[in-house]
Formats: structure tokens, C-alpha cells, sequence
């Protein structure tokens, strides 16, 4: 039976698309592999891990319906390996996936595509939005850093996407550091479905976070989420994805962001991050310390560590209040310096045993706060 002809590319795409979140190794053989469903004239991709769930669509050869799963790894891998240029053809043989471009002949084992788990999508609809899939990628971007990996806090494994009255908001933290932003919404770019829906939240797995980044334009593509209870659901392009949601608590992170910090320190943001990068250099590979010295007019960085070796840098900074010493880890600043954009930012101080706040003049919807550490 055929399934699909046409050139590579018109394939791979769809493909890589969904095969981003299937695990090279997994205790159910079948997460291994894609489903590919032929419907008329519409092929349609997917690739599940049991939390989440990625649909895309192609055009399919004209025929009978069918349904069929395959290796998605080794399929990917054989269609990488084609001449870009290559037409290719694929027909479901008895158990086999039959894939033929030229001269060249491959034969793939599948498995029964009424074994595959799909995710059931959930009824109950909260909230959609729809913006550009360029706006959610910047605000992913300036946020998803600041996530927790493996935190026992499970919660934190991930980013909070929030609505609250006309606004959507994205929060991260690791307990150690928080990464704010927020975007208002028009009226034609949110419906709500619950008169109790002012304020949503849900949090994303970490996983989900970084495959829609990976996924997501910086073209103008209108997206639209749909939010529920346990699930949101991400539309753009000829892509459909699904993510189950974290069932938590997240921390109250207004309550995080210091609001009466009075000594403001501005800076070159490229200076600061490379000063800083070469003083990492030298800190404890454990402690990864580094202490920041201010006085009026003047920033030094300085790191030390267990071998007695020093590395000092100084910056002309604005900075009129009075001299303080305060000591961070320096990869949390490294961060958020590597994922913002702004050719200068704002560090906002209380006292050495405090918070610090950084912000940037021309984007004052985002926020990002870090915690000092004893040096």
C-alpha cells in the first residue's frame, strides 16, 4: 500500500518535527517509534512519551486509509542520510515499511498502530489564547534558564504560564533564583471559558518547556493555546502539541520579587557577562563563588578558590550609593546575562544577606531575582 511519494524534505519535516520527544531507550518499545496515519490525502505524524504528545501533517499519495508504526530514530536517521534532492517513496509491505529513493532500499519492522498510546485530550477548556509564535518563544527564552532539573520540589521541574486578568506571564525558579516576564494580551487574544478563569495557571514540565522553544518560529506564525485543568495544548503551523501538567503548588513568586531595593548598579550587560566569564574561570568548581565589590563609580568582581589562586576584574559602573560587598554563584548570573538581550541592565541591591533584582531599561516586564551566597 502506499503511503507517501514526493520529495524528502516534504517528509523529513513533519518527522523531525515529532521526533524531537521520543526516547532513545524506553521500557515500552513501541514510545520508540512514530505512528503514521494515512487519512485520503493527509499524512499525519505522531510521536508521544506518555506526557506529552506531538501531531504534525503532510500531504500523503491518494488512497486507502491506513495506519502503521515505525522506528522514528532509524527512520529519521535514513532520510538524513538521502540526497536532499532525493524523491523518495514509502508503502506499508505486510509488516515492513518499505522506503525507496533511487537506487537505494530499505526495510523497516513495525508494530501494530492500535498498540500505540495516544494521549486523550481532555474536554474541559479553561482559557485559549492566540498570539504570534514569535512572542511565546521570546518569552520561553528569557525565562526557561531558571528551571529546576531533578528538584524533589517537582513542581519546580518546570515554568509556570499563567493568566492573570489581560496579561501572560511566565515564571521560572530553581529555589535559588526566579526568572520573570510577563506580556499583555488584547481582548481579541484571550477567551476565557470559566467566569472563575481571571487567574490560570499551569505549570509545563521542563521537558515540554524546551521542546516548544525548540519547536516554536521567530516568524509571525499565529499560535493558539488551549488551556485546562491537567493538559495545554500548543497549535502552529501544521503542528499540534499536547503536554499533560504538573499537579502542584508553585511558589507565590510575587512575594519573591523585591520591590524597595534602593541601590541600583547600572551596567554594560556584554562588559559584566565577560568580566564575568573570565573570573569563572578561577572560582571552586564546587562553590562556583564570586564576589562583587561597589562603590560609587566602580564594580569589582573577584573569585578565588582551594588552590590560592585569584582573578580580580573592575568596571566603571553608575553607581552613587554606598560601597558594599555582596557574593554570588556566578553561573546564575551567567544566565540570565547569556538570555537577555539588552545592551545595559539594572541590578537592584539591598544589603549583602539580601536578594539582588535585575532588570532591564527597555524591557520592564521582566524580572530576574538571585539569591547572594556566603563567599
Amino acid at each position: 500500500m502506499l503511503l507517501f511519494k514526493g520529495p524528502r524534505d516534504q517528509f523529513l519535516e513533519p518527522l523531525q518535527a515529532v521526533a524531537g520527544i521520543v526516547e532513545k531507550r524506553h521500557t515500552l518499545a513501541i514510545l520508540s517509534n512514530v505512528l503514521i496515519e494515512k487519512n485520503d490525502s493527509v499524512l499525519t505524524l505522531l510521536a508521544t512519551d506518555i506526557e506529552m504528545q506531538i501531531r504534525a501533517r503532510t500531504e500523503a499519495a491518494m488512497g486507502e486509509t491506513a495506519a502503521v508504526t515505525v522506528a522514528a530514530r532509524k527512520l529519521q536517521d535514513i532520510l538524513q542520510s538521502l540526497p536532499e534532492s532525493a524523491e523518495i517513496t514509502l508503502k506499508l509491505d505486510d509488516k515492513r515499511l518499505l522506503l525507496m529513493a533511487g537506487k537505494s532500499r530499505f526495510a523497516l519492522q513495525t508494530l501494530p498502530a492500535e498498540d500505540f498510546p495516544k494521549i486523550s485530550e481532555t474536554q474541559e477548556t479553561l482559557a485559549r489564547l492566540r498570539l504570534s509564535a514569535a512572542r511565546l518563544r521570546h518569552l520561553i527564552g528569557r525565562v526557561q534558564y531558571a528551571m529546576a532539573s531533578q528538584d524533589i520540589r517537582y513542581y519546580l521541574n518546570g515554568m509556570l504560564l499563567a493568566v492573570q486578568d489581560n496579561e501572560l506571564r511566565c515564571v521560572a525558579t530553581d529555589g535559588h533564583r526566579l526568572a520573570y516576564i510577563a506580556e499583555p494580551l488584547g481582548d481579541n487574544e484571550i477567551e476565557r471559558f470559566e467566569q472563575d478563569a481571571q487567574r490560570i495557571e499551569a505549570i509545563l514540565p521542563r521537558k515540554t518547556v524546551l521542546e516548544l522553544f525548540r519547536q516554536l518560529s521567530d516568524e509571525d506564525d499565529e499560535l493558539e493555546i488551549t488551556l485546562s485543568p491537567t493538559q495545554a495544548k500548543f497549535t502552529f503551523a501544521n503542528i499540534e502539541f499536547i503536554s499533560k501538567l504538573i499537579d502542584g503548588k508553585f511558589p507565590d513568586y510575587e512575594r519573591v520579587i523585591p520591590q524597595q531595593h534602593n541601590r541600583v548598579v547600572v551596567l554594560e550587560r556584554n562588559l559584566f557577562l565577560h568580566a564575568l566569564q573570565r573570573a569563572a574561570i578561577l572560582t571552586s568548581e564546587k562553590f562556583r563563588g564570586v564576589r562583587l565589590m561597589l562603590a560609587p563609580g566602580s564594580l569589582k568582581i573577584s573569585a578565588t578558590n582551594t588552590e590560592n589562586e585569584e582573578a580580580l576584574e573592575e568596571l566603571e559602573v553608575e553607581y552613587a550609593a554606598d560601597a558594599m560587598e555582596i557574593g554570588f554563584n556566578v553561573k546564575y548570573l551567567l544566565d540570565v546575562l547569556a538570555n537577555v538581550s539588552a545592551e545595559r541592565i539594572e541590578m537592584r541591591l539591598l544589603d549583602a544577606n539580601s536578594s539582588a533584582l535585575i532588570v532591564m531599561p527597555d524591557e520592564r516586564q521582566f524580572k530576574y531575582v538571585v539569591m547572594p551566597m556566603r563567599i
